[in-house]
C-alpha cells in the first residue's frame, strides 16, 4: 500500500503536465466539476464529499479516493463519518472494495499522524 502513496509526487507532476499542455481542457473540466459539486443541488459540502468517497471506493480509483478522503476531512468530516461512507459500499458494491477503501483511509490518517508527530 505504501508504494501507492510514494507516488503522490508523480501524480502531481502528471497533473502539472496536463495543465501545461492542455490548460483549456483542464480549466473546462475544473469548471464543470465546480458547477456540479457546488451549484447543482441542495446537498451540503460534507455530504457531497462522503458521496464522492463512496463513489471512488466503488470505482476502485485510489487516486480519486485519496483526494476525496482528504477533501472530506478538510470539509469537516470525521473519521467515523468517512468510515461509515466506506462501509455503505459493501452491501451494494462488495466487501473487498470497502476493505480497500478502509486501507486507503487508514494509510492517510496514519500518514497524517506520523507527519504531526515528526513536528
Amino acid at each position: 500500500m505504501h508504494d501507492y502513496f510514494d507516488n503522490r509526487d508523480e501524480i502531481e507532476r502528471n497533473l502539472d503536465y496536463l495543465i501545461a499542455k492542455h490548460g483549456e481542457i483542464y480549466q473546462a473540466y475544473e469548471h464543470f466539476g465546480r458547477l456540479v459539486h457546488e451549484e447543482c443541488g441542495p446537498l451540503d459540502e460534507k455530504t457531497r464529499w462522503l458521496i464522492k468517497v463512496a463513489l471512488s471506493t466503488d470505482c476502485q480509483n485510489e487516486y480519486a479516493l485519496t483526494t476525496h478522503i482528504l477533501k472530506a476531512l478538510k470539509s469537516g468530516c470525521s473519521r467515523e463519518e468517512i468510515e461509515h461512507a466506506l462501509l455503505l459500499v459493501a452491501p451494494t458494491a462488495g466487501f473487498p472494495k470497502t476493505m480497500r477503501g478502509l486501507l486507503v483511509l487508514r494509510d492517510i490518517l496514519d500518514e497524517d499522524t506520523q507527519r504531526s508527530n515528526a513536528h
